[in-house]
Parts: C-alpha cells; sequence; structure tokens
C-alpha cells in the first residue's frame, strides 16, 4: 500500500499513528517533495468513487489563496486534474492507495472497514 502524507499535518500524523499500531504495512511518500502526477490522480480518483471537487484540500492556504471556492464550479476536468498534479498541497491527505481502493483524507472507520477485513 501507498501512504501519501504531508508529515506536519495532524490528520496524516493521526492516520500514520493508526496504520502502525494495527500493523499495517505501507510505503511512505512526503506530497509535498513528490507531487502526485496526473496520471496517478485519475486512477486514484477512479479507485476512490468520490466526485472530482472532494479530491481538493479546501482547507488549505493554496486552495483559498487560489480562490478556487468560485474557480472549480467553471473548470473542466482536465483544468482540475491538472491543478491538482501541480502542487501537492491542493490535494485532499491523507492518501491511501490499495490494489482495489483509494482513500483521500482519514475515516477511521472506513479505514478500518477495509483493511480489517
Amino acid at each position: 500500500m501507498l501512504f501519501i502524507c504531508y508529515p506536519k499535518c495532524t490528520t496524516c500524523q493521526k492516520a500514520k499513528a493508526w496504520l502502525d499500531a494495527h500493523g499495517i504495512p505501507y510505503e511512505l511518500r512526503d506530497i509535498k517533495n513528490q507531487n502526485p502526477s496526473e496520471a496517478e490522480l485519475r486512477s486514484w480518483h477512479s479507485l476512490s468513487g468520490l466526485p472530482l471537487r472532494k479530491l481538493f484540500n479546501t482547507s488549505g492556504l493554496q486552495y483559498k489563496a487560489l480562490g478556487l471556492k468560485d474557480k472549480l464550479p467553471t473548470m473542466s476536468e482536465d483544468e482540475q486534474f491538472s491543478l491538482l498534479a501541480s502542487d501537492g498541497m491542493l490535494v485532499k491527505r491523507p492518501i491511501l492507495v490499495g490494489n482495489i481502493f483509494t482513500f483521500f483524507g482519514f475515516k477511521e472507520a472506513d479505514w478500518a472497514e477495509q483493511l480489517q477485513k
């Protein structure tokens, strides 16, 4: 599994601690140092089942600075993916990528249901 996070993010820290406490192995990747590519984002989006807008880190400084709340509704899907791939800090985190699923954000109940089968 691939665990993508921003180490300074408290939600990412909680998710990492949860994975460690449950003995779940993962490969760690810092989203700030290694942005997800557009191809990765497209693949993960399809596995997540989420609307594309849910992949954005709406509480992030960059999201607010760019005024994306008002711009996203008028952007094409291609433009949104390109924007997400341009800056990892725009992407909702943590991201947990498995073979048949991808989670954006940490919801302990969802992670437990998928990973503790």
